[in-house]
């Protein structure tokens, strides 16, 4: 007799029979049950035939895979891989339109299993379909089905994308670039390019030198195509060669934008995503959000040169920016004066504009990160943000030396914080969907980000009354205010300058203490020892609680199909916590019901298990509660022996985690529920809190003795709605 974990009990179907319930013997060889199923139904040619899922992706099982199947699986005997595989391969290219347009849809849909598509790959199966393709004699859901199968078997990565023709990428090409093409079709043929330049590189040319983005982006005002549409730009984007990301431009504004970075701009791409799809009438879906966040890193990532190269103290025009700086701040515009001053003057105005090398400033910007993105920011704030940045150097020029805000310095650091912050330079992380909607409100939203922060930076530096020695704990007080306001997601620049606002420094260290309190703030080993030793203490007086309210006993409505006139019923612990009492009611009682009036009784001994939701029986049943999912989420039941059940459904939330809790308190299992973890957690905190107060000998005024109580009358309160 096989050990009980290697027996699986499924059902297994077959079309016009009925279903076998079977054992099977996860040591005994897959072929040899298959054998047995088909012995069962009088099948010949058992080698013929598989095993698949009934249910889900019907995926065939295998001896790798079969492990995976649990008791009550529902299986059902199809032909082998090899044998669909063959008669999929035939059929699809029969003369019959009806035959293959049936075949190809049922490829499409075989063609995620791997182990099929195996089968298919080693016919030459993508040959075949690829040369479908070519022949452009395939319309509407034919093609789609001939697309879907065509990418389904890609994706398993057993074929190189390399061996793609140029043919066949021409005619996926057209399909994108023709003005009307059915939906499907177009979702599939961009998603077989995207999949063309991220696995190929070979294909990015191929892909490049036939797809523009400007035709892209005109697929952005269609709903159902947009996020195919952003995957292909951002594949694009990112495969993008180095030769063709960077050029070089004269005007210093303009050197960190890239041949990409000019296309998208020269084609509206930012507003017309920040109008079609983050303003859109639709919600933005996980893969939506994922293409976003992707983007945003990839635009992001446009200033990584700048920000890794340093200056160069010899280079002229790089040291005209810094004139241009100073020229700004204190000539104002047209004064030819400027340029006259003698060297010590400039060394003072260096000075004022808070550089840490006076007398040669270049040197400032050696360093990498943030390197020249730094010099970058603060000409675009100076030229483009005048005001802004006269207003900033003249005040702190102006401020006793202890208490001057040194722009120069805090920019630099600044530009190196928001990279840190915003992961300029790495590439995308699969699966995370974090993108900022305010960053596609503006064409040069880094540049206004920057300005937004700096401006921050000052007023924080004026609330903390800061000195030079106090530069780093500033600058941490900053970051922590930009990244809990970029965590609001602001929808805008003027929405994060809002939440900005309402994240003073007082504000900061508000948050900081309180979340210290909430949160324990104790990572320490005595405070983490200390929270273990409390935790017993503190289940405990839950659990005796939870058993009290069981005792004081809780009043149920009746629920049937018919509510013309509803019913009561009430239920209680004895006190012994030996037997549950219940019974009917005339109307809700007023106070406690005396246990002579509740004629039924469950002794606790006899219950086996306590079952929420839809395992409870009278969810199963076929009434209109099955339909309500608030009546689903209160309804409980205790299973007592011989095969009884009594079913409840809670008045609210609050009394459904009291009962729960306390009929598994009563049987020794653990307490589970959403009110357990929040009693905990406020006990255990609220007990920790005065174990330290005693610690630290702060002075507790002496409260009179407490006056005794029944067990009882220990409640706590929740407002569940």
């Amino acid at each position: 007799m096989p050990p009980h974990s290697d027996i699986v009990k499924v059902a297994i179907e077959w079309p016009g029979a009925n279903a076998q319930l079977i054992e099977i013997d996860q040591k005994k060889p897959l072929s040899s049950i298959i054998r047995e199923v088909c012995d069962g139904w009088s099948l010949s040619g058992s080698e013929q035939f598989a095993l698949r899922y009934a249910d889900g992706p019907q995926l065939y099982i295998t001896e790798q895979s079969r492990s995976e199947m649990k008791n009550g699986t529902i299986l059902r005997l199809a032909i082998s891989p090899a044998r669909a595989a063959r008669q999929l391969l035939d059929r699809i290219q029969s003369h019959g339109i009806d035959a293959r347009l049936e075949a190809l849809k049922e490829l499409a849909k075989l063609s995620a299993d791997p182990t099929f598509a195996t089968e298919f790959i080693n016919m030459e199966g993508i040959g075949t379909l690829a040369r479908l393709v070519e022949s452009g004699t395939h319309f509407g859901e034919m093609l789609a089905f001939t697309l879907t199968a065509f990418l389904e078997l890609m994706d398993h990565g057993i074929v190189s994308w390399d061996l793609i023709s140029l043919s066949f990428i021409k005619q996926i090409a057209g399909y994108v670039n023709q003005p009307m093409v059915d939906v499907s079709i177009l979702q599939r043929s961009l998603a077989i390019l995207e999949s063309m330049v991220l696995n190929s590189h070979s294909l990015y040319h191929r892909v490049a030198q036939d797809i523009t983005v400007g035709q892209l982006i005109g697929h952005l005002s269609n709903q159902e195509i947009q996020t195919y549409a952003i995957a292909l730009i951002n594949a694009l984007f990112l495969k993008a060669p180095e030769d063709r990301r960077q050029e070089e431009h004269n005007n210093p504004l303009d050197q960190r934008l890239t041949e990409m970075a000019s296309t998208l701009a020269q084609k509206h791409l930012r507003s017309i995503i920040l109008n079609h799809v983050i303003r859109g009438n639709r919600p933005i879906k996980a893969e939506m959000a994922h293409q976003l966040y992707v983007l945003q890193v990839l635009t992001f990532n446009l200033l990584e040169e700048r920000m890794m190269t340093k200056m160069d103290p010899s280079d002229q025009t790089q040291r005209d920016i810094i004139f241009e700086l100073r020229r700004i701040a204190f000539d104002g515009e047209n004064d030819p004066s400027g340029t006259e001053k003698r060297k010590a003057m400039y060394t003072k105005d260096y000075k004022m504009l808070g550089f840490t090398n006076h007398v040669n400033p270049a040197m400032d910007f050696t360093q990498t990160p943030p390197g020249m993105l730094a010099l970058d920011n603060m000409l675009y704030l100076a030229k483009l943000h005048q005001d802004t940045y006269i207003r900033i150097v003249l005040e702190n020029s102006s401020r006793e030396d202890k208490h001057e805000c040194p722009f120069g310095r805090c920019a630099i650091e600044l530009t190196r914080m928001l990279c840190e912050i915003l992961q300029v330079g790495e590439l995308p992380n699969e699966g995370c969907n974090d993108y900022h909607p305010m960053f596609f409100t503006h064409d040069r939203a880094w540049e206004e980000f920057f300005c937004v922060c700096i401006q921050l930076l000052n007023k924080t530096w004026k609330e903390m009354r800061a000195t030079a020695e106090d530069f780093n704990k500033v600058m941490q007080v900053v970051r922590e205010q930009i990244t809990r306001a970029l965590a609001m997601k602001p929808s805008s620049l003027d929405h994060l300058k809002g939440k900005l606002r309402g994240l003073s420094y007082s504000e900061i260290l508000r948050l900081r203490q309180s979340e210290r309190m909430s949160q324990d703030d104790f990572q320490s080993p005595p405070i983490i020892e200390l929270r273990e030793r409390i935790q017993p203490e503190i289940l405990e007086l839950i659990k005796q609680q939870r058993l009290n309210r069981l005792c004081e006993g809780s009043c149920f409505r009746k629920l049937g199909n018919r509510r013309r006139q509803e019913k009561f019923w009430f239920c209680r612990l004895s006190l012994n916590h030996k037997v549950l009492h219940y019974g009917d009611l005339d109307e809700s009682p007023q106070g406690e019901v005396p246990l002579e009036l509740l004629t039924d009784k469950i002794p606790v001994s006899d219950i086996k298990s306590v079952v929420t939701g839809k395992d409870c029986p009278h969810m199963k049943e076929k009434s209109a509660l099955k339909q309500n999912k608030e009546v689903l989420e209160l309804a409980f039941s205790v299973l007592y022996d011989p095969d009884e059940n009594l079913n409840f459904v809670a008045p609210n939330k609050y009394e459904y985690c009291v009962w729960t809790d306390g009929l598994c308190a009563l049987l020794g299992r653990e307490m589970g529920s959403d009110l357990t973890r929040s009693d905990l957690d406020t006990l255990i905190s609220m007990e920790m809190k005065l174990r330290l107060l005693d610690l630290e000998n702060i002075a507790i005024p002496e409260a009179p003795p407490p006056v005794p109580k029944e067990p009882s009358t220990y409640n706590f309160t929740y407002n569940y709605g």
